[in-house]
């Protein structure tokens, strides 16, 4: 990675999410791996958590209007190479989300649009309900430049579980229907792999497989943010999704690698491995 320039604004990537407190996850997470990666990150909060590392005891939901004028407020001064999206709490979120994405000419061939469908708790449970699903798979889905469901959310999205390659060939399939560019089934839940974790990108034509090592570690609070971070990172610096997706895969890697324990329950990735230890020198 090349260093940035001195005095020159960099690609920038607005992330709509919620908060982490504990600081491993959601738009902390975002922010955390959008810098590691060379991006400003910018941020639009849709929810307030309350969370460590033992799990979730209270979500404050922001209103829809705060949600948009926050949006509106970036793309309007700041602009964004990239709109990368992650838990949206209700169907009436989404509904004034795409609204106003389509005012500001985010997602189809606009200002790329990555989204993260999140629906499902590390521990697979459904974080979101029916109708809000409805609404990520007929008002996000068709606007998304990508979409990076993990296998506990495409069970939810298409109504069946992923348990073999052939079966995460045909989930990218199946989900590519539902209207965005690319789809990107991350693999690192499918049993089937003991030692490597095998991503799948389908475009409608061609599948590419980004398979990385497994790492024996419990701590992977934020991965699926991180990912996602990083491959908006890699769109908004030029990259074209399948060398964005291998940007995120690297970088994952790396931070998985590097994860650390925190608090009594899972820890986060890490993207300290890509931050130069200054305070060192």
């Amino acid at each position: 990675m090349s260093e940035p320039a001195v005095g020159v604004t960099p690609p920038r990537v607005l992330t709509v999410a919620g908060t982490d407190s504990g600081g491993g996850a959601g738009i902390a997470a975002d922010l955390r791996a959008l810098t590691a990666c060379g991006v400003h990150g910018a941020l639009a909060v849709t929810a307030v958590t309350v969370q460590n590392s033992r799990g979730v005891t209270g979500i404050h939901e922001i209103p829809h209007a705060v949600v948009t004028a926050q949006i509106n407020a970036v793309v309007s001064d700041i602009g964004a190479n990239v709109v990368k999206t992650g838990m949206l709490g209700s169907a009436a979120l989404i509904e004034a989300l795409t609204g106003t994405f389509d005012q500001l000419n985010i997602g189809s061939a606009g200002i790329p649009l990555v989204v993260d469908p999140v629906a499902a708790s590390m521990h697979g449970s459904q974080l979101v309900d029916d109708s809000a699903l409805t609404a990520i798979r007929s008002r996000l889905f068709p606007r998304a430049t990508l979409i990076t469901p993990n296998l506990d959310e495409v069970r939810l999205l298409i109504g069946h579980g992923v348990h073999s390659r052939a079966e995460q060939y045909d989930a990218a399939k199946a989900l590519h229907d539902l209207g965005s560019r690319y789809v990107l089934v991350k693999g690192g839940h499918l049993a089937e792999d003991i030692d490597e974790c095998v991503d799948l990108l389908y475009d409608g034509t061609d599948f590419i497989e980004y398979p990385g090592p497994r790492f024996a570690t419990d701590n992977t609070h934020g991965s699926g943010e991180n990912l996602g971070a990083a491959i908006s990172a890699g769109i908004a610096r030029g990259m074209t999704v399948p060398d964005a997706v291998a940007h995120g895969k690297r970088y994952i890697v790396e931070a998985v690698r590097h994860s650390y324990p925190l608090g009594a329950g899972h820890g986060p990735v890490s993207p300290l491995w890509a931050v130069d230890p200054w305070w060192q020198q």
